[in-house]
């Protein structure tokens, strides 16, 4: 195959991987990356006859031994695929380092299109996008009545106190990592503190569900994507998070885009509305499960901030710090917005 073979693939022992753990995929393959970033890497990969499979592996260069693991990432992909929310079937992982300088596993490749940005979600059907819409929150709830221990993902993680956790973790995020004061930021924090809400159950929570991290096609979510953030803990946290990528084209967003921003979704609030009637959960404090999401990518942003000006990020030509510290502020605004008139 005349494709040159992608960064962070080594062609031939991958090739022979394959033809062990993969078999129906016929060599030569060719690897073409699909999505990058300091997230992990995506590719597919072509076999002779034309048929696609996806590999994942972490982001090149240094990584702590503990992130980006693909052995936990595949075992929850594996999970989930028992239960009817749509994910790729897993075809197998490989913890040996030799054969592609780190871990990486297989899986199906779904034909569907992922709705990163508004510009793309304009090209779907206005029909198909209200289909979505009441497909999203309809597979969260399914997800989020999934009992843990069924399906072998009953010491996925802690279950207990997942905001406190949460709320401690990124306290200390936001300490070691900011680059200004920023009083909005310690103000959240101590409303948050202050009025976190009772958790009630423990679910599977996927960590960063939204559009963007789905693949779709006619109104219908074909397969939830990226599970590296997932763990088990309180199920508003994922509702929350998808509340607030879910914006309005009257609204700025939490990140650079949002797809919901073309028009023609449902609203919010029928959003919500149908993610309550799948199960049965009382959102009235969804507001501070938002509030959560924005104080916590707040802190994020800020680490990535943080890393461009120690010049830890690599080649930063054209690279926009005052962006970074905007959306920081803004996302520091929403939460305290919702903390205060919620």
């Amino acid at each position: 195959m005349s494709d040159p073979v992608a960064d962070g693939i080594d062609d031939e022992k991958v090739t022979e991987w394959f033809g062990v753990h993969v078999p129906q995929a016929v060599a030569p393959l060719g690897f073409e990356l699909i999505a990058g970033g300091h997230s992990n890497l995506t590719y597919r990969v072509m076999d002779s006859r034309g048929e696609s499979f996806v590999l994942r592996r972490p982001p090149l260069g240094h990584v702590l031994a503990t992130a980006h693991d693909m052995a936990r990432e595949h075992t929850i992909i594996s999970a989930v695929g028992l239960t009817d929310v749509p994910v790729p079937e897993t075809l197998g992982v490989c913890e040996d380092v030799e054969v592609n300088g780190a871990p990486f596993y297989a899986m199906s490749y779904v034909d569907g299109e992922v709705l990163h940005t508004d510009e793309e979600a304009s090209l779907v059907s206005e029909a198909e996008r209200v289909a979505l819409s009441k497909d999203v929150p309809g597979i969260l709830g399914r997800l989020h009545a999934i009992e843990p221990s069924d399906i072998g993902l009953g010491e996925l993680g802690k279950r207990e106190d997942y905001l406190g956790r949460q709320l401690r973790r990124w306290t200390r995020q936001w300490e070691q990592s900011k680059t200004r004061e920023l009083p909005e930021m310690e103000t959240v924090q101590g409303l948050l503190e202050g009025r976190k809400p009772e958790q009630v159950g423990a679910t599977i929570v996927h960590g960063d569900y939204r559009l963007g991290n789905m693949l779709s096609r006619g109104g219908r979510i074909l397969a939830v994507l990226d599970w590296e953030l997932c763990t088990l803990g309180d199920p508003l946290a994922d509702v929350g998070y998808l509340m607030n990528n879910w914006v309005s084209p009257d609204e700025v967003p939490a990140g650079s885009s949002a797809p919901t921003m073309a028009g023609g979704f449902s609203s919010r609030n029928e959003v919500l509305g149908w993610y309550q009637d799948e199960t049965g959960r009382d959102v009235s404090q969804v507001d501070y499960y938002r509030a959560f999401s924005y104080w916590r990518l707040a802190a994020i942003v800020e680490g990535v901030l943080n890393r461009y000006l120690q010049g830890a990020m690599g080649d930063q030509e054209g690279v926009d710090t005052n962006v970074f510290e905007e959306q920081v502020e803004n996302l520091a605004g929403n939460a305290l917005e919702l903390l205060t008139n919620g």
